[in-house]
């Protein structure tokens, strides 16, 4: 993989110019938008945190694309959900703060979820860097739900790195001035003679004194406003290099706490008995009291999600759901399946508008039908509570904990402050922990027992009955004439999708719930979200939205992977129908410099077109968001050697046989972990393009588990994958975890289409009957264990 480096220099880092206080106070010249005003807060050892104002934010410059019939930008491309998000976080950005202690170590309660992203990592290396400090000496944890902190505590958008940035390195700057000075006073040196490095103050003779026996000393009686200039980027060491993960050794050995090894006192294992339609629900229980006198089960108890068990272990949990009679009511989407669900979406479906002129332009009209698909993160839904008359304890993966913590205290009847919300690290979240279901089911079955509950759904749970990616279709229609793109309409019609997490705190929360504002919610996040990065001529991009019965939510770029996709393929077969190269309108066509680049860079990579087996061809495809761009090249092989190779209990079909990846985030943190992100979002868009999809039958999803629902395989990942990762475009990290799934997705069918000839329309493209697994059965909702492990052991 390609990999890079930013350049280096070996100079000093000064006292003046690199994130220490000025004697003066005065502002550096040619710098302004380096300097920040943080505090010094008051403590028995050094504590600091940033103020920022609108400096934080810096502009995004892109120069109009040669294109002869122009786009007006889009509402995302003046205002986008990243951009909103990090505007709402600036008031409370002095409410973060970096703690450094007596042994020299920093730390730092990061208000964000690290489920994987690496967000820890990043975070670690930005406050090393502007602290001088070895990332080794860098702790960084996860801190518990504030509410105080308003809408700076919610992941998601690909907003932490981008939101998180200028604040951390404005704290640890804060640190940094504030250890010179008091080194200068040890010492008896001029501030400005001193240096810092590897967490130590130097002298201009050579002293050394280490931050921690200077930590106290630095630390302050008052709160007390400081001004500071950060580290010019061009003497940055830490921040631009690949860095490991902080907390791989403990991933890889085991040592790494998820909710499920936390041990609470008294918190016994306890699943859910599940309904077999969604959102079904309990009329009566036939054998609660049998259930209840099973080896090792503590109690047997009805909730509004089913019926909860709780018991010495999880395994005897599971012999009690099995065993529970349960008479079960309706669901919310009774009788459902996707024939129903897609008529529901054609009637909902917005007009066109631009009819095709004869004689005078024509039309690519086309329409996409994309599948419900599951968030299916390897940790399933989880959560441990402690609820008491007066108080409630939970822990959990959350990446909206301060909309958990309250609406638990409404549900509960208590005050917020009574309602404590750790945030513990998850193992995957693709969306789904925006939402705190299993933390509200265990508070709830606490509540009805009274005592501490280990909740943890099943695996067939989290398909059946958790959140899932909604069902949509694209209306598309582009007219063309002379070799132009006149108009592009796009008319995305989808399965509601709950934004009931808001923006991170209760009132947007409860508002996204309302008859009138959900809707309107949607309307926001579609037009925030949603950037055609070409020149279309007069292009107009709507949602429409139906049916609420179903458990929907984010699931990496919310709408992106399915709006984009059915772009780029129009994008393809505009071309063919123009007699153009497909990459070569692109690169026309395309309206930022930096996604013409990473364009370019791909197909000089990948080799765009080159000469192919038949059966086998490239796909090429650009996303552009929160203020990063992507492209990628994709390789297929459709012929029926492969398509047909059989492995048992699953679906084959098309392999991805290579990957072109190139990306510019503006300034990556750490490239290794940038590189992780675009390989993951690159299996996320071959799954949800190729075979990743849940059919709905009877009011119920058919897929029950891993070896139903086929995600990325190791046989279906392609062997030659290269991430090349842009030098520096910008001072500043844009988005990068979601950017490569719509890209991946986009090139892929792309590749699908022009390998087979005809333009795929529904994804995934093996969505179709007969099904290549036998489902499991509904009642009892988990299956029996397999007795025949070594047997699908391939």
């Amino acid at each position: 993989m390609a990999r890079r480096h930013p350049a280096r220099d070996d100079h000093p880092t000064s006292s003046a110019g690199d994130g220490t206080e000025r004697p003066d106070g005065g502002k550096e010249a040619g710098i302004p938008r380096r300097r920040f005003l943080g505090y010094v807060l008051a403590a028995p050892t050094l504590t600091v945190a940033a103020r920022l104002g609108a400096e934080a934010l810096a502009p995004t410059e892109a120069a109009a694309a040669p294109a002869r019939v122009p786009s007006l930008p889009g509402p995302a491309e003046l205002l986008d959900l990243n951009e909103l998000l990090t505007l709402a976080a600036l008031p409370t950005s002095h409410l973060i703060t970096l703690r450094l202690d007596a042994d020299g170590t920093a730390h730092f309660a990061l208000p964000r979820a690290e489920v994987g992203q690496g967000v820890t990592t990043s975070s670690a290396m930005i406050v090393a860097e502007e602290l001088d400090l070895p990332l080794d000496r860098v702790r960084v944890t996860l801190a518990d739900a504030r509410p105080e902190l308003l809408f700076n505590q919610l992941t998601g958008g690909s907003n932490t790195t981008y939101s998180t940035y200028t604040p951390i390195r404005v704290a640890a700057a804060v640190a940094r001035g504030r250890l010179l000075r008091a080194a200068a006073l040890v010492l008896g040196e001029a501030v400005d003679t001193l240096t810092t490095k590897a967490g130590a103050v130097v002298s201009p003779t050579g002293a050394l004194l280490g931050y921690g026996e200077l930590a106290a000393k630095a630390a302050a009686l008052t709160d007390t406003a400081v001004a500071v200039t950060l580290k010019d980027p061009a003497r940055f060491r830490v921040i631009g290099t690949g860095q490991r993960r902080v907390d791989a050794l403990e991933a890889v050995t085991g040592r790494k706490k998820f909710a499920m090894d936390l041990q609470v006192p008294g918190a016994l294992p306890t699943m859910v008995c599940r309904p077999p339609t969604i959102n079904g629900t309990v009329r009566s229980v036939a054998n609660a009291a049998e259930v209840r006198a099973m080896p090792g089960i503590t109690d047997v108890v009805t909730v509004s999600t089913g019926v909860a068990v709780r018991g010495r272990t999880f395994g005897q949990c599971v012999d009690a759901v099995r065993a529970l009679r349960v008479d079960w009511g309706p669901g919310t989407a009774e009788g459902a399946s996707d024939a129903t669900v897609l008529e529901k979406l054609r009637r909902a479906e917005l007009p066109l508008v631009v009819p095709p002129l004869p004689l005078l332009t024509k039309a690519v009209d086309a329409r996409f039908t994309f599948h419900f698909a599951s968030n299916a993160a390897l940790e399933t839904n989880c959560a441990i509570a402690d609820v008491r008359e007066d108080s409630a304890e939970i822990w959990a993966s959350l990446k909206a904990p301060i909309v958990a913590q309250e609406q638990i205290a409404l549900k509960l009847g208590l005050p917020p402050s009574a309602v404590r919300v750790h945030v513990t690290e998850g193992g995957g979240s693709f969306g789904r922990k925006l939402f705190s279901d299993a933390a509200h089911e265990a508070a709830e079955i606490s509540r009805a027992l009274g005592k501490p509950v280990k909740l943890m759904w099943h695996r067939t749970d989290d398909f059946r009955q958790g959140r899932t990616h909604p069902m949509s279709t694209s209306r598309v229609r582009a007219t063309y004439a002379l070799g132009e793109v006149l108009t592009y309409e796009q008319r995305h019609t989808s399965v509601a999708t709950d934004f009931g997490h808001g923006v991170g705190e209760v009132l947007t929360a409860e508002a996204a719930r309302l008859p009138v504002a959900d809707a309107a919610f949607s309307q926001t996040m579609f037009q925030l979200t949603q950037i055609s990065p070409y020149h279309l001529g007069v292009t107009t991009q709507l949602l429409a939205e139906t049916d609420k019965g179903f458990n929907t939510g984010s699931m990496r770029n919310i709408y992106s992977p399915n709006v984009r996709c059915a772009q780029e393929l129009v994008m393809d077969e505009l071309a063919r129908r123009m007699g153009q190269d497909g990459y070569a309108l692109r690169r026309r066509l395309v309206k930022d410099p930096r996604a013409r680049a990473v364009l370019d860079k791909v197909a000089e990579a990948g080799e765009w077109g080159r000469a192919m087996p038949a059966g086998t061809a490239q796909g090429i495809a650009v996303h552009t968001e929160y203020h990063s761009a992507v492209a990628i090249l994709a390789e297929i092989d459709c012929r029926p050697e492969t398509t047909g190779r059989k492995i048992p209990g699953a679906y084959t079909g098309p392999r991805v046989t290579k990957v072109v990846c190139a990306v510019d985030v503006g300034l990556a943190v750490n490239p290794r972990g940038l590189e992780a992100q675009m390989m993951g979002g690159i299996a996320d868009g071959i799954a949800i393009t190729l075979t990743s999809g849940l059919h709905l039958r009877d009011g119920y999803f058919l897929e029950g588990s891993w070896d139903q629902y086929f995600y990325t395989r190791q046989w279906n990942t392609p062997p030659e994958l290269e991430i090349i990762v842009m030098p520096p475009t910008g001072d500043k990290p844009g988005g990068a975890g979601e950017l490569a799934v719509a890209g991946a997705m986009a090139a892929v069918a792309c590749a699908y289409g022009r390998a087979t000839g005809t333009m795929p329309t529904v994804f995934p493209v093996n969505h179709a009957e007969p099904l290549a697994f036998t489902p499991l059965p509904t009642v009892p909702p988990v299956p029996a264990s397999p007795t025949d492990g070594r047997d699908r052991a391939l």
